[in-house]
């Protein structure tokens, strides 16, 4: 065996070498190194095409620009994640404050405190959940091909299903009599469990979208901080939206429509369920 024979590239180098991690000067010495090994310059070969026939495949979805809708939707929440960031870290301070306080406290007004600490964070929770939804709405409600991934037409199937990965039975409200149809539902991810989400559409063609899940319970109790709370506005994300909490399960409506429209649409969801 002659001892000057330059080594064969082994399977990392050549995989290394096929998606680019070498420097100049290593690469270099890999292509030498090939010229000298024929089975090592065939596998080099046959990867180098695998990966360009991959690359080639869908090419022209990679080349499409991104949405607008999507764009907006990622500046608003990136902006809206750099005002809350600070307050939720001074939150948190203030919450390791207040519970240090009801320790060393408890025959003074620990109930009082436990209290106010649970209904501050019921009101977060409904604020994140509220611009959730209207994120959601902003990704899905645009969609001409898939809005939804189970359509009106198996509406029992749809509510079953949902109902199942929720672990509560769901209903799905009737707004008819204010000009919207069912279009269909789809499951979503939450903070901390599963979320729904149910599209209507008016013969406009226009859209909005029921968001519901649980909320996430109290860290002071283990269980959610309150039981009801008063249907509340937000503009805080792409669309406005009417949501409300009802035993710790969060429910908001949301939609590019007047304030006066949502509101009663809002109220009847709210009768409905």
């Amino acid at each position: 065996m002659d001892a000057s024979r330059t080594p064969s590239l082994t399977h990392d180098e050549l995989n290394a070498l096929v998606d680019g991690q070498l420097t100049a000067g290593q690469r270099a010495a890999a292509m030498m190194r090939a010229t000298g090994d024929p089975p090592g310059s065939v596998t080099l070969q046959a990867w180098q095409d695998q990966r360009e026939a991959l690359r080639s495949l869908h090419r022209e979805l990679l080349d499409e620009p991104i949405p607008e809708t999507l764009q907006a939707t990622v500046q608003r929440n990136t902006r809206g994640r750099q005002v809350l960031d600070p307050w939720w870290r001074w939150g948190g301070m203030a919450a390791g404050v207040l519970l240090a306080f009801a320790v060393g406290w408890t025959a003074r007004g620990q109930f009082t405190n436990t209290a106010s600490f649970a209904a501050g964070h019921t009101a977060r929770a409904g604020q994140a959940f509220a611009h959730q939804a209207t994120l959601a709405h902003a990704v899905f409600a645009p969609e001409m091909r898939h809005p939804v991934e189970v359509s009106a037409a198996q509406q029992e199937h749809l509510v079953q299903w949902l109902s199942k990965r929720l672990g509560r039975p769901l209903k799905v409200p009737l707004l008819t009599t204010q000009g919207y149809e069912l279009v269909g539902g789809r499951l979503l991810p939450g903070d901390a469990s599963a979320r729904a989400q149910f599209m209507f559409q008016n013969s406009a063609g226009v859209r909005v979208t029921l968001y519901l899940g649980a909320l996430d319970s109290s860290p002071a109790a283990g269980k959610p901080a309150s039981t009801e709370t008063a249907f509340r506005y937000s503009t805080d994300g792409p669309v406005p939206a009417f949501y409300w909490t009802d035993q710790g399960f969060g429910y908001a409506l949301s939609g590019a429509v007047a304030r006066e429209e949502l509101m009663r649409l809002a109220e009847l969801v709210y009768q409905q369920l």
